[in-house]
């Protein structure tokens, strides 16, 4: 039988019988990739096999089966800790600690049987990072191979209760004739690590390459297939990393994990909102405290902005780790509602520490920052900005202030800015004695009163 050729795009995975210099599903150019995919003689797709078929409610949920890695952070990330024969994909840039994490949870692990498979170090090079980070564990097993077969019988030998793969983009498959890291490689070697983990029972960690733009390296359909992905962030000039689930099947995707990076490996980060405000100047116009929900924790963050002369015609807006087009919005309603008059400057706005912010609970704080920076007034540095604007102006409600204000009183701030209309959950809780809470229900009038 004739084997098939096919060109694949090696940024989406789109396919197509001829080569093209520009992918029609990315927009990326020269990513077609000649690929031969060999055809076996097997069954007729129109060949009909019987599927046993189970009751569901005999069936035992395998949900239920979970075991701590012994990192608190990643527990929280992963919704209490890894299911049983779940597969787990860990992104991030290079040198960003992916592979730092597997083995220093492969370490915490003392009663279960790891195997480690690398397919881009030796086994004496893991051993000298184990040393290094002070691993000492007799039941973490290494193995450098990038032979899916090989490593399938291994496990099989072995039975490890977890199986941890660094990383995915090396490991290939005999059956196809790509290179490894190809799109068709690296979807035939994910299948396969899926097929063991859901018939043995094994708990399966896959380390992944990131793109340039920061998404997965490989085809799309490789976070389809996983039950878990979560990504690295950080910026390596700076110590501390979050980590971020953006699919879990098992458990909430709006938990974050914060580490530090230091010679001992990644410490989990018991405070961040200590760690996120250290080194904060006092009195300064455009710096402001708000305070974000992550899931279910509550964490301080400072918002920086600038706002001087334009020296063109058009005024330059800049904003880092708040949405831009979120930015402009919130200018607009400065300028049309407050009254400030915006379309002579420049304004810069920074979330400090690399942290991104999606929650409208930072508005506020955001619109405060750059009016204090116009304004060259400086907010009291003791007080936390906590609201949604909208569109007339108005400051709206928002979720777990409970959370958020005890947070702030925990840090040490004496003062928190709030929506009017969270004053009622306040009045029937009656707790918060120690923190004078401000109620406002307009930009304007958060601008008159605290500025």
């Amino acid at each position: 039988m004739k084997d098939e050729i096919k060109f694949v795009c090696q940024e989406c995975g789109y396919e197509t019988s001829k080569w093209l210099g520009k992918c029609p599903s990315c927009a990326q150019w020269n990513t077609f990739v000649e690929e031969v995919q060999k055809r076996s003689p097997g069954k007729s797709r129109h060949a009909k096999a019987a599927v046993e078929a189970v009751e569901l409610d005999g069936v035992k949920s395998g949900a239920e089966q979970r075991f701590v890695t012994g990192i608190g952070e990643l527990d929280r990330v992963l919704g209490g800790g890894a299911v049983k024969g779940s597969i787990i994909l860990i992104g991030g840039d290079p040198g960003i600690g992916k592979s730092t994490l597997i083995l220093q949870m492969r370490g915490r692990m003392q009663s279960a049987p790891c195997l480690y498979i690398t397919g881009e170090e030796s086994v004496g090079q893991i051993k000298m990072r184990a040393d290094r980070l002070g691993i000492k564990n007799k039941n973490i097993m290494a193995a450098a191979e990038t032979n899916i077969s090989e490593i399938l019988e291994t496990v099989r030998t072995i039975k490890p209760e977890m199986l941890a793969v660094d990383s995915i983009q090396t490991i290939y498959s005999n059956d196809l004739s790509s290179a490894p890291g190809s799109v068709s490689q690296v979807r035939e070697v994910t299948l396969q690590l899926l097929r063991l983990a859901k018939e043995e029972d094994v708990t399966v960690v896959i380390a992944g390459h990131v793109t340039k733009d920061g998404s997965m390296a490989g085809p799309r359909v490789l976070e389809h297939m996983v039950d878990t992905v979560l990504y690295f962030e950080g910026e390596r000039q700076l110590s501390y990393r979050i980590l971020r689930a953006v699919k879990n099947r098992f458990g909430s995707t709006n938990e974050i994990g914060i580490f530090e990076m230091d010679d001992n490996g990644l410490t989990e980060v018991a405070n961040p909102s200590a760690l996120m405000l250290s080194g904060r100047s006092e009195n300064v116009p455009g710096s402001v405290v708000i305070c974000s929900m992550e899931g279910t924790r509550p964490m301080l963050v400072e918002v920086q902005a600038l706002v001087c002369e334009t020296g063109f015609n058009i005024p330059r807006r800049m904003s880092t780790g708040i949405d831009y087009n979120r930015i402009i919005l919130l200018m607009a309603v400065l300028e049309k509602k407050a009254g400030l008059q915006l379309h002579n400057f420049d304004a810069y706005v920074n979330v400090v520490g690399g942290i991104k912010i999606n929650e409208p609970a930072c508005d506020l704080g955001a619109v405060l920052a750059v009016a204090s920076s116009l304004k060259n007034k400086a907010l009291s540095n003791e007080s936390v900005i906590i609201g949604e604007i909208g569109l007339t102006g108005e400051v709206r409600a928002v979720s777990r202030i409970e959370s958020r204000i005890a947070e702030a009183a925990r840090i040490g701030m004496k003062r928190c800015v709030i929506p009017a209309g969270n004053s009622k959950v306040l009045k029937q809780s009656g707790k918060f004695s120690g923190i004078e809470i401000i109620t406002v229900d307009t930009v304007r009038s958060a601008i008159d009163l605290l500025l």
